[in-house]
């Protein structure tokens, strides 16, 4: 167990479900992030990129709902809201309907597109309470779970919740750094 893996069976830890409520705080703060970085922008707004290798607005939300989607609907054993939803199929993005934007070179992300930011908002609005419902299942035992044994120390429910909290924080904040630039050439 690393120093970041808390530790559910100590019993100096917290309450778990002090944990969850914690974790559902964290996801609620970038869903809250959500519609303000998007809010008020026209689709030529949503899709600029501050260079040809950049990453726009509309890309960096629909990733981190994405890598959110997938990864919470696997700790959850559930289908994503992806697939269950036909978000696939209203967006009718240019990629397979498995990707998720890891790895995308400028080219596949220069290929994303979107009408308007209501689709982005409404599906980063399915993924939040698919995570939400993920976290209030989970129990105790569940956090200690290993899920990915090939690192070592091997990956715990805890740390891949939190790494995908982190991750979706990083990308609404890159998000908000492009909308900053976008404002400031207006």
């Amino acid at each position: 167990m690393s120093d970041s893996d808390p530790n559910f069976d100590d019993p100096n830890f917290a309450d778990p479900a002090l944990a969850t409520e914690l974790l559902v705080d964290g996801f609620g703060r970038t869903h809250e992030g959500v519609p303000p970085v998007v809010a008020g922008l026209d689709t030529e707004e949503l899709l600029w990129r501050p260079d040809r290798d950049a990453n726009h607005i509309a890309w960096l939300v629909w990733h981190l709902a994405r890598q959110q989607d997938e990864q919470m609907a696997q700790i959850g054993d559930t289908a994503s809201a992806w697939r269950s939803g036909e978000w696939a199929r209203r967006f009718d993005l240019p990629y397979s309907p498995n990707a998720h934007g890891y790895g995308m070179t400028s080219e596949e992300v220069g290929a994303f597109t979107v009408a308007d930011s209501s689709l982005l908002l409404d599906y980063h609005e399915a993924v939040h309470d698919l995570t939400i419902g993920v976290l209030r299942r989970l129990g105790t035992d569940d956090f200690t779970t290993v899920i990915d044994p090939n690192w070592d120390p091997p990956v715990t429910v805890a740390v891949r919740i939190v790494s995908v909290m982190d991750d979706a924080a990083k990308h609404l904040g890159q998000a908000e750094y492009v909308r900053g630039l976008l404002e400031r050439r207006r």
